[in-house]
């Protein structure tokens, strides 16, 4: 039975990643930074662990992390969700305090999660780790620098875990979906359409331009995705950066 770590899994795609293992017979514990969001998670799958925590918090992530893997007794798969994403503006225009934000919870907070994770993980026979990272990581987005830079920074993170933690058998990739449905899509269609004086639907039509499947993604893919790369069918897979954006071509 795998032992998994979620960051920010009562809600969106964290939701849905730790509704996916839960239902493959994973013991699931799930952090996050919104405690109704947790009651109602763990009501919903029995027997799944909880934890209030703020990534973006150093303290709080070495008691979480630690806390983790005691009670589940151990670590097997950490899924690194936890993500925020920033305002919608120009780069001239954008308030520093904003910026080191999205830098703290994306990047460190990854950062933090993932160096307290790795000792255990070592000690599992199956090692993996599941960087959540978009495909403002492979493109440049306008109005969106401190989200799609700390994208693009978590596949170099991946890569350079992947290289380092060969040698544990612990496997490291990401996962970089498109636009997703819900209510973070949503809340951006909404920003950009206010960056432009643009409709909310017209901004989605625009965004859907630049990719051949004219469609949001559906979290359970996601989910689906990730439950995939942690079992032995993804045994071969490691340092790579998955898509999942219905053919985006462009941003």
């Amino acid at each position: 039975m795998k032992k998994v770590l979620i960051t920010a899994g009562a809600s969106g795609i964290g939701l849905a990643i730790a509704r996916a293992f839960h239902g493959d017979g994973a013991r699931v514990y799930i952090c996050d930074i919104d405690q109704a969001a947790l009651a109602r998670a763990a009501g919903e799958l029995p027997g799944m662990l909880t934890r209030l925590c703020n990534v973006g918090d150093r303290e709080q992530v070495t008691a979480m992390v630690a806390d983790a893997a005691q009670r589940l007794g151990g670590l097997d798969v950490l899924v690194n969700n936890a993500g925020i994403g920033g305002p919608t503006r120009p780069v001239h225009e954008l308030d520093p305090v904003d910026w080191d934000a999205v830098v703290r919870v994306n990047l460190t907070g990854t950062f933090d999660v993932t160096r307290h994770a790795i000792p255990h993980l070592i000690e599992s026979n199956c090692g993996v780790i599941i960087n959540m990272s978009s495909a403002a990581g492979r493109f440049g987005y306008a109005n969106r620098s401190p989200y799609s830079a700390t994208k693009w920074a978590l596949i170099g993170f991946t890569r350079t875990l992947s290289i380092e933690l060969g040698r544990y058998g612990i496997r490291v990739n990401a996962i970089a979906p498109g636009a997703v449905a819900g209510e973070r899509a949503e809340r951006v269609f909404q920003g950009r359409a206010q960056a432009s004086g643009r409709s909310i639907e017209e901004e989605q039509r625009i965004g859907l331009e630049g990719q051949s499947l004219k469609a949001l993604v559906d979290p359970n893919d996601i989910a689906a995705l990730a439950v995939f790369l942690a079992s032995d069918a993804g045994k071969s897979i490691s340092g790579q950066v998955l898509p999942i954006d219905g053919d985006m071509q462009r941003a």
